[in-house]
Formats: structure tokens, C-alpha cells, sequence
């Protein structure tokens, strides 16, 4: 008989970015400073209120200065950023593949429509596989949660908070907002299969509020999320975004940093190696 050939063996590449949402009320050039001294991968950019996360140019400088790549772009998408790149959706997309192709982002994250741009809903799955055969730039879908008060629920998105049971190829999985949602976040990844492209990492205790916890000292499986992703061989990107808004003082909130990145490495880069 002849000798069995080995299996073939699956090498994660996953890349570990901090979202410079995470270094709020601190800016996005902080993000690139603090993500360069800790030894992130890179960075993604939350476009928002900060001028900085708006401008290109400004942008490619600061990735150039700190020779820290722009690994995602998260489109502005929250109630707080409607305005910001104009208010129609499909040209804030639009812009956001722009930047993510100068800047050399493979992705875009993109939230679900709001239920009241009702336009912008009917065409969104349509709209964005139109968009993704038009470039190389991949436009993740990450999934959200309803909002609940005095006992009700109401969902303001459309056609749904959650991707997983929609048919987009590519999904964000935010691991703060499968707390909120009251998900199995270990269930969705498996039905998204292939499909879950990005990770938000972040924890939460399961309140109706959107806490963005350093991974570990929620209730969400982190741990477990980061093992399952390196086991299978996984290879998108793995976002820290979490909120540090409370840290008292630049130096607990280096330290948040540094937990989650530690906490980050730790699960994901021990099960590759051991794999």
C-alpha cells in the first residue's frame, strides 16, 4: 500500500486592528499612535465625527508616518454620523470604497439600513453585490440588535438587525451587539459558516445597552469565538472595538488596550499554533 499523504493543514492569517473608535474621547491619530506602540496589526477607521477620520489624505500621512496599515473602513453609518459624507447612503458606500482602495483596506463595514430610508433598503442587497462585483473591496454586513423599552421591542432596521438569515456574502459578527440581542453568538458563526468575514471583538453583560466591554469580562464566548476562528482556519480580520471612554486618565485606557490585544493574541494565535 502506498503512504497515506498528510491532511492538509489550514494556516490562519487573521490580522488584529484596533478601531480608532476604541481610543474615544482621545482621537483618530491616538488611534494610529497607541495601535503602533502596542502592536496592533493595523487599524480600522471609524469615519465619524473627527475630521480626521473623514480625510484621505490626512489619513495615507498618518498611515505612512506610523507604517501601521488601514486594514478596514467602517462607513459612517450611526444616527450621530447621518450627515457626515453627505447624507445619501449609497454615496457615503460610495466614498467608503474610495478610501478603502487608496488607503489598501480589503473591507468596508456596513450597517443594515434604518427603516425609514426606505429607498436605500428595498435596493441594499441588490445595491451592495452590485458594488462588490465592481471592485475587489469586500462590504460586510454587520449584525445589530432591536432596541427595547417598557417591555417592547422595536427593530429600526431593514430588513433586519441580523444579517445571518440574509443573503450577503460577507458579514460583520460584533460580539458587543450579539449581547444586546440576547444571540447565540457561537450559533451565528456557524451558520454564517465562510460568510463571517470581520470580527468585532468586544464583550457585554447582556444589558439593553451596547456596553463594547473588554473581551473577557462580559458574558459573550470570546474565548470560544477566537478558538473556533483559528481552528477553522480562518483568515479575515479580527477588530478590537471597544469602549474606553471611561478610563480614568491615557494610561488605564493604554491598558485596556493592551488586555484586549493580549486577550486577542492569546485565543486566537495559541489555537493556530497548536493546530
Amino acid at each position: 500500500m502506498g503512504r497515506e499523504e498528510p491532511a492538509t493543514v489550514r494556516v490562519p492569517d487573521a490580522k488584529i486592528a484596533l478601531s480608532t473608535a476604541s481610543v474615544y474621547p482621545e482621537r483618530t491619530p491616538d488611534a494610529f499612535e497607541l495601535a503602533s506602540r502596542l502592536g496592533y496589526d493595523g487599524v480600522e477607521i471609524m469615519v465619524g465625527q473627527d475630521p480626521v477620520s473623514q480625510d484621505i489624505d490626512v489619513l495615507e500621512r498618518l498611515r505612512d508616518h506610523y507604517q501601521l496599515p488601514v486594514l478596514a473602513i467602517h462607513a459612517p453609518c450611526l444616527l450621530v454620523t447621518q450627515r457626515v459624507w453627505g447624507r445619501d447612503p449609497w454615496a457615503k458606500l460610495e466614498r467608503a470604497r474610495k478610501a478603502a482602495q487608496r488607503l489598501g483596506a480589503r473591507t468596508v463595514v456596513v450597517h443594515p439600513p434604518f427603516r425609514w430610508q426606505r429607498d436605500y433598503a428595498r435596493d441594499f442587497e441588490v445595491g451592495l453585490a452590485r458594488m462588490r462585483e465592481e471592485s475587489d473591496v469586500v462590504f460586510a454586513v454587520e449584525n445589530m440588535f432591536p432596541l427595547r423599552a417598557r417591555g417592547g421591542e422595536v427593530v429600526p432596521y431593514a430588513p433586519d438587525w441580523n444579517p445571518v438569515n440574509h443573503d450577503f456574502p460577507e458579514v460583520t459578527l460584533d460580539l458587543s451587539h450579539t449581547a444586546v440581542s440576547g444571540s447565540d453568538a457561537m450559533e451565528m458563526a456557524a451558520k454564517l459558516g465562510d460568510r463571517l468575514a470581520h470580527l468585532h471583538l468586544a464583550d457585554g453583560t447582556g444589558t439593553n445597552k451596547d456596553e463594547h466591554l473588554v473581551p473577557g469580562r462580559g458574558t459573550q464566548p470570546c474565548a470560544q469565538m477566537l478558538e473556533r476562528l483559528a481552528t477553522a482556519g480562518y483568515g479575515g480580520l479580527i477588530v478590537l472595538e471597544i469602549n474606553t471612554r471611561k478610563a480614568v486618565g491615557r494610561a488605564e485606557r493604554i491598558d485596556d488596550l493592551a488586555e484586549a490585544l493580549a486577550f486577542a493574541r492569546l485565543h486566537f494565535a495559541a489555537s493556530s499554533a497548536a493546530r
